[in-house]
């Protein structure tokens, strides 16, 4: 006897809805088959545009379905429906039950006209009525409610499979596709997605034997041969690890990987274990997901901890199975990353090289972007090397050293704030090496200061505002670089009370990226621009340095002596002015900034606004981040930027003086008279790490104060930082003078690009001499020039027109040009591109660019660009117009070969991406 078709509820719905019609003058449906075990024997459904209580009953005899037939007669109520599967023939029922019955017979499951209805189809792909288990499953999964996709034509295979697809593995859950209008995706990327689910791989555990084979058969074919690996791991209950073990199974792609550690990651895998081949694809699959996720995990809480989730599993599993040694040069294990970021630590101890080394590993490590703080960490480390090995500066006088330290020394401070910091990941390998850098940077640095407090102690007693020895001193900024700024435009003054040169570095370089243009006088000839800085009053504290600062003169005082005197220095000079306190710079209720400032920023007087936020902190233990400060972190200083910015203002950042970090050594020493502060006393007895200070512009100990260079020395109780002191990073008044744009730099005041401004050991060395823009070898083959007619071309707003000089054919081959960007220019294909762009630029122009951004590593901010490359031309004001012309000249067929990062604040030059579109012939040097 052949084996009854088994029927499950939904196929009885279908039924029903297929016979509504007949439905409304009958309550009988006979099929023939047998109910599913387990399923509902009453239910509601909708047949046609009614909801009918429905009774299912299975019957294998006469007798019982003439019983349950009378059985429903004599009790349901009217409307309800009776359903009864059942082996008999209809010939062995008599005419009593049939006649009752739905067209009279006992209906015949038609999986295939089941389905068509079910998705609305006028027709199947023949290849389904060959396979039984899908129509089945068509017919068993149909979503509750919504139902099946609705299929105008043919229903094809592939759609059934992928419907059915996407509604057993439940892929329109909200982990998998969170866009829910969008229909949800059947590949790699959301397969995994989907492992990582409460209850998706079991589902798939759960399907029958045939269903499971022939899906993952199919999801094989279309989305990829890494699939059924992670479905077989699904199978075998392992699916919630799926990604996991891929990253772990990255290691046996290594060929000098160990038999132990091939062992350790089969045994992970289990009887799943996929052949090695597949291993590398389904572990591709992964990194590629992984990668995504990545991407979306810094501007995703969710995606970062999904992304987390799987790393720290990944790491579980590898110490468990004792791989975590092994697996130190994992692109994607937290593990390998701190193992990678403790050997930069240490090869920093060693040299700048292997440092150097060491840190272009750790930035190909996927993490990276996961650990800034800990890639900046790093950073440090190596820059700190850098700087370490250039030896001891020597101090010549306070004007070098405040110099100096303005523009070399204080970025020295700030990568030792954070060595002394330490990892934020806490791994302790790379914390010994951290330590033992950053006290090698501090006896450095502190025997800068010992030089530097010598000849402050010489410099005090002569130097006044009017005789300063070569330093501008903190009296007279306002007079000095202020003052110039008036005749472009009211500017605006804001005192950061406190800020350090290690501070101003990140705040100058924030400044730049949200579109603000440093800018410093022209330094004489044969000298670099350095960022301003001016000499403190001393002691360096705020009733002095500060009031002298505002005041224009060396007084002491408090903020009405400041207020008056902003005021009465600027009415000298026929200018209106204004001076805001902490008090009277926020607003009320609905305005950030109190009307009375914002009154004066729309006015055309000076203002000056104090801001407490650096000095409030370190007097109340709260250092910032202890390693970052930014513009957000100083209160109103961004709400203030963006004022000036829209009143087009310059605007000067500057200290009254700067501070020194508490960094947990030094205990208080007592005072040896009654007064001073917690970094100066008075008296002249100076001890260990002290320096007698006396002068016109010492105003507090009757003109003679004892103060210490050592910054562990203090005496008063201890806070996060001191001021007061003879310490360069107190004495150092950072001076950074902002322009909106460039239209306001004054006359013989040039831009200072955040390139410029930081020490070469700060940025990173060009490695190879061609993409330096260097000669690689000199041209010693003559050949005649000529001048030609004047040029033609001219670059969109930036260069102007002049001749231009081309060489005489000669019978031999010249030589190549010698660097990067000269090669370029040379090529056939740029020849081609220069085609299609209109007033292309000088070829000697664009290959300037080219070399100028190979030799800062790829990436300049534009203002350091234009500055680099206007040896070649007259530079206008248009350098973002101008770099959008070199692009359609650089980049082929699309290709980002140039353009603007960072939001656009820097420019960026893919090298390789340059050399494989315009010199695809030429050999590659290999770097040692």
């Amino acid at each position: 006897m052949a084996q009854l078709p088994q029927v499950g509820r939904r196929t009885v719905e279908a039924l029903l809805d297929r016979h509504a019609k007949k439905l409304a003058d009958h309550s009988l449906m006979l099929v023939h088959g047998r109910y599913a075990a387990g399923s509902a024997a009453t239910f509601t459904a909708e047949v046609g545009e009614e909801t009918r209580r429905v009774t299912v009953r299975d019957a294998s005899s006469v007798l019982g379905v003439l019983a349950a037939w009378h059985s429903h007669r004599d009790e349901a109520a009217p409307g309800d429906l009776l359903v009864v599967t059942t082996s008999v023939d209809d010939d062995q029922l008599g005419w009593d039950v049939r006649g009752h019955a739905v067209h009279r017979r006992t209906l015949t499951v038609e999986k295939a006209e089941i389905v068509m209805q079910r998705f609305g189809a006028t027709g199947l792909d023949v290849r389904m009525y060959r396979e039984d288990w899908l129509l089945q499953a068509l017919v068993d999964a149909e979503p509750t409610g919504r139902g099946w996709p609705r299929t105008a034509g043919v229903l094809t295979r592939d759609a059934a499979l992928r419907a059915l697809v996407v509604e057993r593995l439940g892929l329109d859950h909200p982990d998998v596709s969170p866009n829910t209008t969008a229909e949800p995706a059947v590949d790699a990327d959301a397969l995994l997605a989907w492992s990582r689910t409460s209850a998706g791989p079991r589902r798939f555990a759960e399907l029958a034997d045939t269903e499971r084979a022939e899906l993952k058969k199919w999801l094989g074919e279309v989305a990829g041969p890494a699939v059924p690996v992670l479905l077989s791991l699904a199978e075998s209950g392992r699916g919630h690890d799926a990604m996991a073990l891929g990253l772990l199974g990255a290691a046996l792609r290594d060929p000098a990987v160990g038999p132990d550690v091939v062992l350790a990651v089969g045994g992970l895998f289990g009887q799943a274990g996929p052949r090695r081949g597949e291993l590398g694809v389904f572990t591709d699959a992964v990194e590629g997901t992984l990668l995504r996720w990545i991407g979306e995990a810094s501007g995703s809480l969710d995606a970062r901890h999904k992304v987390f989730a799987v790393l720290q599993r990944a790491d579980e599993l590898a110490h468990h199975a004792g791989l975590t040694a092994g697996l130190v040069g994992s692109r994607f294990l937290p593990s390998s990353f701190a193992a990678q970021l403790a050997t930069v630590a240490a090869a920093a101890q060693l040299s700048p090289a292997q440092a150097e080394t060491a840190l272009a590993d750790l930035a190909g490590h996927a993490l990276v972007g996961l650990f800034p703080d800990r890639v900046r960490v790093a950073e440090m480390a190596v820059r700190l090397a850098r700087w370490l090995r250039q030896g001891v500066p020597a101090v010549t006088s306070v004007a070098a050293g405040v110099r100096e330290h303005i523009a070399d020394w204080g970025w020295a401070d700030r990568a030792l704030s954070v060595l002394w910091a330490g990892d934020p990941g806490g791994d302790q390998a790379a914390a010994q090496s951290l330590r033992e850098l950053f006290e090698d940077g501090s006896a450095q640095r502190e025997r800068l200061d010992e030089a530097f407090a010598k000849h402050l102690a010489n410099w005090a007693p002569n130097a006044t505002a009017q005789q300063p020895g070569g330093c501008l001193v903190v009296e007279n900024v306002l007079d000095t670089v202020v003052r110039p700024l008036a005749s472009g435009g009211a500017p605006v003054v804001i005192v950061l009370d406190g800020m350090s040169s290690a501070v101003a570095v990140q705040l100058g370089e924030e400044a730049e990226r949200e579109g603000w243009r440093e800018i410093v006088p022209v330094p004489a000839a044969g000298e670099r621009p350095t960022r301003l800085a001016a000499v403190s009053m001393l002691p360096s504290v705020t009733r002095i340095s500060r009031t002298s600062l505002l005041t224009g003169a060396a007084v002491k005082g408090g903020q009405s002596t400041e207020g008056s005197g902003f005021a009465a220095f600027w009415k000298k000079r026929r200018k209106d002015a204004i001076l805001f306190h902490k008090a009277s710079i926020g607003g009320d209720a609905g305005h950030f900034l109190a009307p009375e400032l914002t009154s004066a920023l729309a006015s055309d007087a000076v203002v000056g606004v104090v801001l407490n936020t650096i000095d409030d902190a370190l007097d109340s233990g709260q250092q910032g981040q202890r390693t970052v400060w930014s513009l957000a972190d100083i209160t109103y200083l961004r709400e203030l930027l963006a004022a000036a910015r829209s009143y087009a203002r310059p605007v000067v950042l500057v200290a009254d003086h700067g501070h020194v970090i508490d960094r947990g050594r030094g205990e208080a020493a007592p005072a040896a008279d009654r007064g001073g502060s917690a970094r100066w006393r008075p008296g002249t007895d100076a001890g260990e790490g002290e320096v007698v200070l006396s002068g016109p512009r010492v105003l507090e100990g009757n003109g003679t104060i004892t103060t210490p260079w050592r910054e562990d020395i203090r005496y008063a109780g201890r806070r996060a930082g001191y001021h007061g002191g003879a310490a360069l990073a107190e004495v150092t008044v950072p001076v950074l003078v902002l322009v909106p744009s460039a239209e306001l730099t004054p006359r013989d005041w040039e831009p200072l690009p955040r390139e410029q401004a930081a020490p070469s050991w700060w940025r990173a060395a060009a490695t190879d001499p061609a993409e330096a823009g260097e000669p690689e070898q000199e041209s010693t083959a003559p050949h005649k020039r000529k001048s030609a007619k004047p040029a033609r071309q001219q670059g969109e707003g930036l260069f102007g027109d002049e001749d231009v000089v081309v060489p005489e054919p000669v019978p031999e081959t010249p030589p190549a040009p010698a660097t990067l960007g000269g090669r370029v220019v040379a090529s056939e294909v740029y020849e081609a591109q220069k085609e299609y762009v209109r007033k292309a630029p000088e070829a000697k122009v664009v290959a300037a660019v080219i070399d100028a951004l190979a030799a800062a590593g790829g990436t300049m901010s534009p203002a350091a660009l234009a500055a680099a490359i206007s040896a070649t031309g007259r530079v206008r004001r248009n350098i973002e117009g101008f770099v959008a012309t070199v692009q359609r000249l650089l980049n082929v067929e699309g290709y980002p070969v140039l353009g603007f990062v960072d939001a656009g604040h820097a420019v960026k030059l893919d090298v390789t991406l340059l050399r494989d579109q315009f010199l695809p012939k030429e050999p590659r040097k290999e770097k040692p």
